[in-house]
């Protein structure tokens, strides 16, 4: 029998049939419906009515619409009896109902789902497999523990969302965890190979809370799009057999997993430090595959953060002494209302206006030091003058630590501006550092002719490691910075006046037969591969043991009497024009994109040169003294599993084009701070 349409209204009690989520409880009176939510119909809903004709209802209105399995309905009944988890002593308020039905909504988590894979909340077909996997994919991507699919909060959240869903246990979402990882490694295989380009690749060094340590490679490259991509290609943990010797042999290993040892351009470390042998051993092992450089230096990269780091850490220990002074005197004032009511009467009568408030730092992220070093010299007068107002101060500064202070500040101010251009750039293209490096550079020279003994000899100390940086990367950043339409040569020609001096014009030299030397190799290459004899997708001649190699010297001769003594080469056309205009909105990578056709070997070039890592610096570690540290949760698990999650992580939430713009998607970091 049919009724007519009355308002919804609060259920008397909890409904506990499974048959309840099909249907509303509404009251007209002293009597109660059910109103079916697919098709309205009105049927008895009194608490002595039961739920048979319901569910025989059920049975009928969800034949008709094909959009339900009855039998995964009438099976959950069953479960129910059958589960070896109680959770009979928890209960949540289930809330009001609205009054007004909840239209169906299409939800997509995944964007490859096929469309019969996206479900619909009102009348959609439920799939435990799907919902497996998805589940997985929810936990991948947040960085969420494995464990939580145990929690007891968990279970009953997913069992009231939908009584449906079997949890699975925590070695089916690892191994869901591990499917996943396994396709998404074949997509990204898939996309690296099929580049026409080289990639580079970052070898970044990180730690666990219980001093394991792991070894991070992840590829650079500019896609066919001309969009900046990066992916983490491995996360091996290292065990006390991977001596530092040996890490070369774990680095080749990942390369020929990758079958990306033929299409290196690039290798970046995180540590400058880093012993030459190990990339030496690297060269050797994969030089027959890929011409180098004769210098070498546009493959062994250092990260310019890491540098700018380690040089912070030599002014940070310099100036310890006067660090742990000031941080007393912070700590003293700010220990009570008396003594700060005490120093904000000082202040005012030194005439100090400063609305900032006195703050203390943490020690293992240096930018909050310089924070505090800067705050505290703006009361520098109060602090002098309040020995003379309370007799219990005992930390203060002379007129000399002050100057070293302030000296000191002003250094750190300077990295912390270069470091934040590093980690918070969104197109951290390889063009963007040579200002900035050599901006170190000179201000080095500067503080090295100090006066003052203590702060000169820090200087020389910190001018040291980075000289050793600069040896090393000069070039590659040079290079980088003239495949810049705004700056070509000028811009090396520009700092190097300053920084050498009477010397610039050999070192200019040095940087201007270096990129045309690269520029030859590609442009063998590229006759190589007009002539059929390079292989698919290389950007630089590759070789095998043919016997045709032992012409590779002919065909440079060949490419080099072939030019007519009119034709003009691309990099001698690029340099001859005016460079572009300066402007915000600059977006180089659009630029080549555009410019590809007028020049094709050159653009070539560029997209490799500017898809080099100067820095593997991440946002949330670049003040860090510390390094980076997986957390308790990651390095708690197996290593495969460790590396799939990882990997995988990195995969999904970097879908194409996700690098250059912001990603909707935020997972968990997976670091840590030091204790």
């Amino acid at each position: 029998m049919e009724i007519s349409n009355d308002l919804a209204v609060k259920k008397p009690k909890r409904l506990t049939s499974v048959v309840w989520n099909h249907f509303e409880r509404v009251r007209k009176a002293d009597i109660c419906y059910a109103v079916c939510i697919h098709c309205n119909k009105r049927l008895s809903g009194s608490s002595n009515s039961g739920t048979t004709h319901l569910r025989n209802h059920l049975m009928r209105c969800l034949k008709r619409s094909s959009t339900i399995d009855v039998s995964q309905l009438l099976a959950a009944k069953r479960r129910k009896k059958d589960t070896t988890v109680s959770l009979a002593n928890i209960s949540f308020d289930e809330g009001q109902r609205k009054d007004d039905y909840i239209k169906p909504t299409i939800l997509k988590f995944d964007q490859e789902q096929k469309k019969d894979e996206i479900f619909n909340l009102g009348s959609g077909r439920f799939d435990q497999e799907r919902s497996r996997i998805d589940l997985a994919r929810m936990i991948i991507v947040h960085g969420y523990p494995l464990a939580m699919v145990d929690h007891v909060g968990f279970k009953v959240f997913v069992k009231n969302l939908q009584p449906l869903f079997e949890v699975v246990p925590n070695s089916s979402v690892e191994q869901a965890c591990m499917e996943i990882y396994g396709k998404e490694k074949l997509k990204v295989y898939e996309t690296i190979n099929k580049l026409h380009g080289r990639i580079n690749l970052s070898v970044e060094m990180w730690s666990s809370p219980e001093n394991v340590e792991y070894l991070c490679l992840t590829a650079h490259y500019i896609d066919e799009d001309w969009k900046l991509q990066k992916k983490i290609l491995s996360f091996v943990t290292l065990d006390s057999s991977h001596t530092e010797d040996m890490l070369s042999e774990v680095i080749n290993k990942c390369l020929m997993d990758w079958d990306v040892d033929r299409k290196l351009f690039a290798l970046t470390f995180d540590n400058c430090s880093t012993d030459d042998d190990i990339v030496i051993r690297i060269k050797e092992q994969i030089s027959h595959k890929r011409p180098l450089l004769s210098t070498g230096q546009l493959y062994d990269v250092r990260s310019a953060a890491h540098v700018l780091n380690s040089i912070v850490q030599d002014a940070m220990e310099a100036l310890r002494e006067v660090t742990q002074k000031i941080r007393a005197s912070v700590k003293y004032v700010k220990s009570s209302q008396v003594t700060q009511g005490k120093f904000n009467e000082i202040s005012q009568e030194v005439g100090i206006n400063s609305e900032k408030n006195l703050l203390f730092d943490c020690p293992i992220q240096w930018n909050s030091t310089y924070l505090m070093l800067e705050t505290a010299l703006e009361y520098r007068g109060a602090f002098s003058l309040l020995p003379e107002h309370d007799p219990d101060y005992i930390s203060a500064l002379s007129d000399t630590e002050w100057e070293w202070a302030s000296s000191v500040t002003g250094y750190l101010k300077l990295f912390l501006e270069i470091t934040n251009v590093f980690s918070g750039n969104k197109f951290p293209t390889a063009n963007m550092y040579f200002p900035e490096v050599c901006d170190v550079h000179i201000q080095l020279i500067e503080w090295c002719k100090s006066p003052d003994n203590f702060l000169s000899s820090m200087a020389v100390k910190m001018k040291a490691k980075f000289d050793k940086y600069w040896s090393k990367c000069s070039l590659a950043l040079a290079v980088a910075a003239i495949l810049d339409p705004r700056f070509k040569m000028k811009l090396v020609e520009y700092y190097y006046s300053q920084i050498y001096g009477s010397t610039a014009l050999d070192r200019i030299k040095e940087v201007s037969d270096g990129i045309k030397e690269l520029f030859n190799a590609y442009s063998i290459c590229s006759t190589l591969v007009d002539q059929g004899s390079a292989l698919p997708g290389s950007s630089l001649p590759s070789t095998s043991n043919d016997t045709r190699d032992r012409l590779r010297g002919f065909d440079k001769f060949l490419h080099e009497t072939s030019q007519s003594q009119n034709a003009i080469s691309d990099l001698d056309k690029y340099l001859e024009e005016p460079v572009f205009p300066r402007n915000c909105d600059f977006n180089i990578l659009n630029w080549w994109k555009v410019h590809m056709p007028r020049y094709p070997i050159l653009s070539m070039m560029a997209r490799d040169v500017l898809g080099t890592p100067m820095s593997t610096v991440a946002p949330e570690s670049a003040f860090n003294i510390g390094g980076r540290v997986l957390d308790h949760c990651r390095s708690s698990l197996d290593a495969n599993t460790r590396q799939a999650l990882i990997c995988t992580q990195d995969w999904l939430r970097m879908e194409p084009g996700d690098v250059n713009s912001s990603s909707s998607l935020s997972p968990l970091p997976l670091l840590i701070e030091p204790s």
